[in-house]
């Protein structure tokens, strides 16, 4: 069972691990991939898998992780995985180490490619390095030997990473007295510096007080209402291009009469 006594857990939370073909969210994939549930009474449900990523792993990927081509040849691919790893998600928050800005949005990528979309509406994310780099600016291995205590052997795969960071998490909650100790408050203090403005994860809009702008192309700094009623076919065509399916709902909703209503601090995703 994980030993989660500092962090109290409204629902599951999954944390989760990747090593991928590379870092470009669009292009590389991914070839491994743990999660670990965690529910509210300490009990646990884990997966781990080498996936075939169908393109070829660099080695400059394979000399961090030392997972080969040869290695996952014969695995499957992840369409395999893909919707059991979304029933798995169901009702639960996310946590890992960086998963806000890397591991996330490339399962997000995953996801789509494949024809099917995972949204993080509603879920707390928790991101152990956002809480590590607010308080000692450094890498999983210093954050590891800083909190835990151990040095940590054979990083860079996925269980070995994963566990590590909730070891890591569990200290950093018992060490500091201001950091929240439930999943929702955790999640907006791993909230990055001004992420709050955007209003979606790619930061295409933004908020100017209450009113969503946007944050790109020949509309930047024009309000979301009036484009959607001056350009309409600017929506249109936003909808019909390489966007978040976020972003793309967003636009559609506009094309329809419907808006972003800006939460509050005593609000949450329900």
């Amino acid at each position: 069972m994980a030993n989660m006594k500092h962090l109290a857990l409204e629902r599951p939370i999954v944390f989760f691990d990747l090593e991928t073909t590379g870092i470009n969210l669009k292009t590389d994939r991914i070839v491994e991939i743990t999660v670990l549930k965690v529910f509210p009474d300490g009990a646990e449900k884990f997966i781990s898998t080498l996936i075939n990523p169908e393109i070829p792993i660099p080695a400059a990927a394979t000399a961090i992780h030392r997972i080969t081509d040869a290695e996952v040849a014969e695995k499957p691919q992840f369409r395999r995985y893909a919707k059991s790893l979304i029933e798995f998600l169901t009702d639960c928050d996310i946590g890992g180490y960086n998963v806000k800005k890397f591991d996330l949005p490339m399962l997000e990528n995953e996801f789509k490619r494949v024809g099917l979309t995972f949204s993080r509406t509603g879920r707390s994310v928790i991101d152990a390095m956002v809480i590590f780099h607010k308080k000692e600016p450094r890498d999983l291995k210093a954050a590891y030997r800083k909190y835990c205590g151990k040095e940590l052997v054979d990083g860079h795969r996925t269980e070995v990473d994963i566990r590590a960071t909730i070891e890591i998490l569990e200290s950093q909650l018992g060490i500091y007295s201001d950091i929240p100790k439930n999943t929702r408050d955790l999640h907006q203090y791993c909230c990055a510096e001004g992420e709050n403005e955007w209003l979606d994860i790619d930061g295409k809009l933004a908020w100017c007080g209450d009113e969503v702008i946007f944050n790109f192309g020949g509309h930047i700094g024009q309000s979301l209402k009036s484009v959607a009623t001056t350009y309409p076919d600017y929506l249109q065509w936003i909808i019909n291009r390489d966007f978040s399916q976020e972003l793309k709902t967003i636009m559609s909703d506009a094309l329809n009469g419907v808006f972003p209503i800006r939460l509050r601090e005593n609000q949450h995703d329900a």
